[in-house]
């Protein structure tokens, strides 16, 4: 039935998603010219709570949940496992407060409505991920604006997608190098679940009816030390979260 009712309600899906993307382009644009940074992250807050109401054209059940006190005044790294690109717009949605940037191909930098003008001009990472020292690079500026701006980064240390679900190795890198320029970083662990199912038939259609949920998970002091070490514990909140809702 969820895939049935994915062939009626995904082009409607796609419609509204693509609309969004398009009107919001022009609308970034203004902001940034206009307003300068603040003014165009706010627009780019507005687009994605209404990417973000696009899902609800399938059905979908969103929650986000976050049980602690995340402080306004110092940068975060949000750490995240990755299960589809609709991962993405909650994320800025909900944390909207902490001026999270993101980690991105620097493929998606063009051609894309929106979504490539605000990675352009947003103030995240664009990194080549066969020039390993430009994408290096560019996350150690994202580092030091995250600084000097109290900004925050999501980063998804697997890598790449989950298809199934489960959860791949964290790898390092990508944290240890944010740390580098901002040391003083809080690490917040993020478990994503039932976003893969939403694309289990692949991108048409879409799985209609799916529950997906956003759980920011117990903060973590970065106090020194070995980095996998971190990682092996925020992995493994993450994985004690997700693997539950796939017995």
């Amino acid at each position: 039935m969820n895939k049935l009712l994915g062939y009626l309600f995904t082009p409607i899906h796609y419609l509204f998603f693509g609309l969004v993307l398009c009107i919001f382009h022009p609308i970034q644009w203004i902001s940034l010219k206009a307003g300068g940074l603040e003014a165009h992250k706010k627009s780019v807050d507005i687009m994605n709570l209404f990417l973000l109401g696009t899902y609800y054209i399938l059905g979908s059940s969103i929650k986000f949940t976050n049980r602690f006190d995340l402080p306004g005044n110092r940068p975060i790294i949000f750490t995240a496992n990755h299960q589809s690109m609709y991962d993405i717009p909650p994320l800025i949605w909900f944390l909207r407060k902490h001026h999270a940037k993101f980690i991105s191909k620097i493929e998606l930098t063009k051609g894309i409505p929106s979504i490539s003008f605000n990675l352009k001009y947003g103030g995240g990472a664009n990194i080549d991920r066969k020039d390993s020292k430009q994408a290096i690079a560019e996350i150690l500026k994202l580092g030091e604006r995250m600084k000097q701006n109290n900004w925050s980064a999501v980063i998804f240390p697997e890598g790449t997608r989950s298809r199934d679900g489960r959860i791949k190795q964290f790898a390092v890198g990508g944290v240890a190098t944010l740390l580098k320029r901002c040391p003083n970083a809080l690490i917040v662990p993020v478990a994503i679940t039932g976003s893969w199912k939403f694309v289990r038939y692949g991108t048409f259609p879409l799985s209609f009816g799916e529950k997906m949920t956003w759980s920011v998970l117990e903060p973590i002091e970065y106090t020194g030390g070995p980095l996998e070490e971190l990682m092996l514990k925020v992995e493994k909140q993450i994985r004690d979260e997700v693997e539950q809702t796939l017995i």
